[in-house]
């Protein structure tokens, strides 16, 4: 008896644990996210020039690798989190003025955001819904991923606009792979730190934006 009691009393601290650590990530993201949108419509008032955005996410990224790991634990977290997604907001300015600075740049502009809400909705949404364990992607993702940065290096010289076209298409797979696979991980207890899930989620949507930024956007000069 005493043996069953603890098992259940187990069970539900970490029912509870692993909800608090979905409720804080889905909060810092929600607020991650408004932040970027506003360093966005800054770097978009000031007019930066194109090379802000591989400044910011270079430096973003770098950040985010060898900076936030060691503050994933502190209050101090928290702060580098913004400091890097306000950073990539910052980096998207320009990109979102030569968008928007086409004919039909609104529009293109306000898809690829509701289609980066309903990828990233739905998915979560799945992920938490059915209870799946995804772990099993983890691989694949990695190396998909990987294939993708090399095609993408190798385009920079060959610029090839249908090579674009795929990679960006491909891109979106892997980071819908990528938010099944991230749900999956809190819900199961393999990622009990919501400033690092915080800012992986926060990755694919950005990933999925500006890939659908480009699709549309090359699919708009087609026409």
């Amino acid at each position: 008896m005493n043996q069953n009691y603890s098992t259940v009393a187990k069970r539900s601290t970490s029912a509870l644990a692993t909800n608090k650590v979905l409720r804080n990530t889905y909060m810092l993201l929600s607020m991650t996210l408004l932040f970027s949108g506003l360093t966005a419509a800054l770097s978009m008032f000031l007019n930066m020039p194109p090379m802000t955005y591989l400044v910011s996410v270079i430096g973003g990224m770098v950040i985010a690798m060898f900076v936030l790991p060691r503050f994933a634990n502190s209050p101090a977290g928290i702060g580098i989190v913004f400091l890097i997604t306000g950073m990539l907001g910052f980096g998207l300015g320009p990109m979102l003025s030569m968008y928007a600075a086409l004919p039909n740049g609104g529009s293109i502009i306000t898809l690829s955001l509701g289609g980066t809400g309903v990828i990233f909705l739905g998915l979560s949404a799945y992920a938490l819904a059915t209870q799946k364990d995804f772990s099993f992607l983890g691989g694949f993702l990695m190396v998909g991923f990987l294939l993708v940065l090399i095609a993408a290096v190798a385009n920079i010289f060959l610029a090839i606009p249908a090579m674009s076209l795929a990679i960006s298409a491909v891109v979106i797979m892997i980071m819908s792979g990528f938010i099944l696979y991230d749900t999956s991980r809190i819900i199961h207890g393999g990622e009990t730190n919501y400033v690092l899930a915080t800012i992986g989620l926060y990755m694919t949507i950005f990933n999925i934006f500006i890939s659908l930024l480009q699709i549309l956007g090359i699919m708009g000069n087609d026409d």
